[in-house]
């Protein structure tokens, strides 16, 4: 089968890695990729030797020629089947490309941001297959009315073993520029509003108070960088809450770190989530969208109301205080993962939805 992936993320992490994952997947299977991405992301890169790349401009949501230049590849690829991966403009456009061309679609929904009745009818009639990687994203997406047919489940994978590894605590603590004995809290999200770092921050001073060895480390980029270290600069945290930026080696930090928080306000899944389990790294999130189904209140962590602040802050002391639990919430992570969150598992999933369109008489490739 060959298929056309469009992504339109430029950088390589969350949904972009997903991609990375199902291209290899795809590719060992004997199957042909074919990627339509910016031109010089990082994606393009990395997925160079399981996929023929094609670098596209892509401006996003009203970047309405990036409809002409997927009808124009899709036209000279001849793909079998077309599988657009994320929002930023690839998901209207590409669908309508993808009309046009008479290529079978499918969608990748990775957010669980409600988007009016309206939208959902006009927009996702345009995909053959919606696919949410999360049963929480299934759920709005059903709530917002579409139809049950055209939506299917598979879950986001993370490559278990590269996070399951000990912890060079010296090494890395010295990465990091924290004392070898130090207490870290990792949170690893975009920089803006929805992944609630705001929230953290009002949580942690009499945390702090109480743990000089603790140190918070925010992973990540994004718009709300200067914010944040303004929020941190006013209640006199610089120093314990620190912005380390976009990391490359999160595999050998992750399993160093004592507690991952993600207090999001919105989630679709939470690939960081998977990582940190697979690290064996207990977690306190969210209870909201699809981060349940990472995060097993008593398993692998535990889960708080978002943008609760005062719970926020006892369920990270809870683990603070009791290193056994937060050892046996490690163990329960790293064994949820292996059983659920393969990357076989997702591979395999994605094709069983490719599968169902040419069974269904998919339409008719363009000349």
């Amino acid at each position: 089968m060959r298929i056309l992936h469009v992504e339109g993320g430029r950088h390589l992490y969350g949904g972009a890695y997903q991609v990375l994952h199902l291209l290899r997947g795809l590719a060992a299977r004997g199957h042909e990729n074919l990627l339509a991405c910016p031109a010089g992301c990082a994606l393009a890169e990395a997925a160079a030797p399981v996929a023929r790349v094609y670098g596209l401009p892509m401006g996003g949501d009203l970047d309405l020629a990036m409809v002409v230049r997927l009808r124009r590849l899709i036209r000279a690829s001849r793909p079998d089947l077309i599988h657009l991966h994320s929002r930023i403009g690839a998901d209207v456009m590409g669908g309508i490309a993808a009309r046009l061309t008479g290529v079978p679609v499918v969608h990748t929904r990775r957010v669980d941001n409600p988007e009016p009745r309206w939208m959902v009818a006009l927009k996702y009639r345009l995909f053959d297959r919606v696919v949410a990687i999360s049963e929480g994203i299934r759920d709005v997406l059903l709530a917002e009315g579409l139809p049950a047919e055209t939506l299917r489940v598979v879950r986001s994978a993370v490559d278990y073993a590269a996070y399951a590894r000990p912890c060079a605590r010296a090494s890395i603590a010295d990465r990091l520029g924290a004392p070898e004995d130090a207490l870290l809290i990792g949170v690893v999200a975009q920089l803006i509003q929805r992944k609630g770092h705001a929230d953290l921050i009002e949580a942690l001073p009499p945390l702090l108070d109480r743990y000089p060895g603790l140190q918070v480390l925010f992973f990540g980029k994004g718009p709300l960088a200067d914010t944040l270290a303004a929020q941190i600069d006013q209640k006199g945290l610089t120093g314990r809450i620190r912005l380390v930026g976009f990391r490359d080696d999160l595999a050998e930090l992750m399993p160093c770190l004592d507690l991952l928080v993600h207090p999001a306000h919105m989630e679709g899944l939470g690939v960081s989530l998977l990582q940190a389990a697979s690290a064996g790294v207990p977690i306190v999130a969210s209870r909201v969208g699809g981060i349940p189904e990472a995060v097993r209140d008593g398993e692998n962590g535990l889960l708080v109301p978002p943008g609760d602040i005062t719970a926020l802050g006892a369920a990270i002391e809870t683990l603070l205080t009791d290193p056994a639990r937060r050892r046996a919430l490690g163990a329960g992570g790293q064994t949820l993962m292996a059983r659920e969150f393969s990357i076989d598992a997702m591979v395999e999933g994605n094709l069983a939805v490719y599968r169902e369109l040419p069974a269904e008489g998919a339409r008719a490739k363009p000349e």
